[in-house]
This record gives structure tokens, C-alpha cells and sequence, in this order.
């Protein structure tokens, strides 16, 4: 049986029954949960303070070892980081003095900050340009696809020999490109005179590649010029030239195959340092060796290598 309590009014002499308001329960059963959450929390904080998983055991220790690491790592850092801007400064002491342009950047041709105070720039010039710039891009992509199904269509339906298209030497990164054709300074000179190849900054020794099949009509020995060079006709007019060798492999009449070895690079002649002069003709004509070497090498490479052999003031021969 469900129990009321009752209170007397003393006003009007009789017992009235208690009532209670609806909010007091709920009060009571919100104290009841903030109690026991802190509670909880409490516990929690007790038992996480001298109770500790294993994970967290192993995280303490690393902290403690790193703790005990990195103080002695601060000085080797400091004394790197001297080391490396002392290599900076001399390697780009070097380059100026031999190529007379700054060292090259890690990537000359590698993505710049082209949205630097994008934010001054209205939303709308920003869409308009980017909008110009893929609608040139599509273009420009679009004559490069017909430019490619021409060539394919020409080699497909004839005999037109392919060009030397392989690199000479292997194992070549941009920063071993030098000066291509057109007006360079002449180190010995020290005055501008045409260049009519690329120069590769390789060791001494470096084995030195024949570009495509073809027969080997010149071989030359001197301590002076062109030094130790090789000439070879290959097919649709052209030639290829290698130029300050340190040994000659083949023999004039001799008849190569794209990628046989025909000497190893050197300085003879008139070589400012150890290098691969490379040169390829077509009906006599000088053409820009550089443009023949894209199939060789990753796009990113290829561009790379084209920036530096443009941009590259001096010769090294």
C-alpha cells in the first residue's frame, strides 16, 4: 500500500497532503549522476596516476631515452649544419668560378609557389587565369598528341631511320649537364665562340656509348683541339662526334651498334676538366644534341637537363 505524507495546517485546523514538486525528483536523480560521475572521475585519475598499460610504459622509457639523446644531439646538429653551409658556400665558389652561374637549385625546374599572395588576389582573376591557363594547356596538349600521331604515322609508313636518341653515358643527372650549343664562353679564350655540341661533366674513365648503329668514319689522336674524338655516320644524314676521349675502343670502317662502347671521357685536347663533349649532326649541319636525348630520361629529368644546358654560361672546351 503506497504511503502519503500529510501535514496540518494550523490556519485551518486539518491534515492536507504533501506535494511534492515535479522538478525535486529530477534534481535528485541529477545530483545522483554528478555524484557518481565524479566519482568515477576521481577513481579514474587515482587509478591512471600509479596504474600504467603497457603501451604507455613503453611510450615513458622512449620519452626518458630521448630525454638522455637530445641534448647530445644539439651540438652534432649545430656543427652539420655549419659543415653543410661551408660545403654551400664553396661548392657554389666552385661553380661560379668554372661555369660562371650559381650552383643549380635542387630542382631548377621543380614546382614553384605560384599561389605566393594569392590571398591579395580577387577570387575572381584567380578562376579567370586558372581558367586561360588549363584552356591553353588543353590546346597545347592537343597539338602535341597530333605532333605524336604524325610521327607515328611517318615511322609506320616508311623506312625513315630513327635519329641517335640514346645518351652517350649513363647514369647522368641534370647537374652533370652543361653548356649545348650556340655562344659560349671559351675558358681558355674567356670570350664568346660557338659551341656546337653538349658538354657532360663525368670522371675520367667513364665509359662512353656509340647512340645508334652506325660505322665509325674518323678516329682521332691529339694533345690538342678536340683531342681524342670518334666519329660516326649513321643513317638519314647523321653523325655523332665524342670529343676529348682518354682511350679510343674502335677503328675507323669499324661497324658499331647503339649502345657498344667506343672509349672512355677524358680531358685531352683543350679541356678545361674531365668531360664528354657530344655533338650530333645532320647533313653536316650542328644540331642541339640535347633535343635528341628526351627518350632517354623521365620528363621531370629531360627538363631539368634542358634548363641547365641553356642556361649554363661557359663551355668546357
Amino acid at each position: 500500500m503506497k504511503r502519503h505524507e500529510y501535514e496540518f495546517d494550523d490556519k485551518e485546523i486539518v491534515y492536507r497532503k504533501v506535494r511534492v514538486p515535479f522538478f525535486k525528483p529530477v534534481m535528485t536523480v541529477l545530483k545522483l549522476l554528478l555524484v557518481s560521475l565524479t566519482l568515477f572521475l576521481l577513481l579514474y585519475t587515482v587509478l591512471a596516476s600509479f596504474i600504467s598499460t603497457d603501451t604507455e610504459k613503453r611510450l615513458r622509457a622512449e620519452i626518458r631515452a630521448y630525454e638522455r639523446v637530445y641534448p647530445l644531439l644539439e651540438p652534432r646538429e649545430k656543427v652539420l649544419e655549419e659543415s653543410l653551409e661551408s660545403l654551400r658556400s664553396k661548392d657554389d665558389k666552385i661553380y661560379r668560378t668554372v661555369f660562371h652561374n650559381p650552383a643549380p637549385s635542387v630542382d631548377p625546374m621543380g614546382p614553384r609557389d605560384i599561389l605566393f599572395g594569392a590571398d591579395t588576389i580577387p577570387d575572381t582573376k584567380i578562376v579567370t587565369y586558372t581558367t586561360a591557363k588549363a584552356d591553353r594547356l588543353c590546346r597545347q596538349a592537343g597539338e602535341v598528341d597530333a605532333a605524336f600521331a604524325e610521327i607515328y604515322r611517318k615511322l609506320a609508313g616508311s623506312d625513315s631511320p630513327l635519329p641517335p636518341m640514346i645518351m652517350p653515358v649513363d647514369d647522368i643527372s641534370y647537374p652533370q649537364t652543361g653548356a649545348s650549343t650556340g655562344q659560349k664562353l671559351n675558358p681558355f679564350l674567356n670570350v664568346d665562340v660557338a659551341h656546337d655540341g653538349i658538354d657532360f661533366l663525368v670522371p675520367t674513365g667513364t665509359t662512353v656509348k656509340a647512340t645508334a648503329d652506325g660505322t665509325v668514319t674518323s678516329v682521332q689522336k691529339s694533345g690538342k683541339g678536340a683531342g681524342n674524338c670518334v666519329t660516326i655516320r649513321h643513317a638519314g644524314g647523321y653523325e655523332t662526334r665524342y670529343l676529348h676521349l682518354s682511350q679510343i675502343k674502335v677503328s675507323a670502317g669499324q661497324s658499331v651498334r647503339k649502345g657498344k662502347a667506343i672509349g672512355t671521357s677524358g680531358m685531352s685536347g683543350n679541356a678545361f676538366a674531365p668531360h664528354l663533349h657530344y655533338e650530333v649532326l645532320l647533313d653536316g649541319k650542328a644540331m642541339d644534341p640535347v633535343n635528341y636525348l628526351f627518350a632517354s630520361v623521365s620528363p621531370e629529368e629531360y627538363s631539368n637537363m634542358l634548363y641547365m644546358s641553356v642556361n649554363t654560361r661557359q663551355s668546357m672546351d
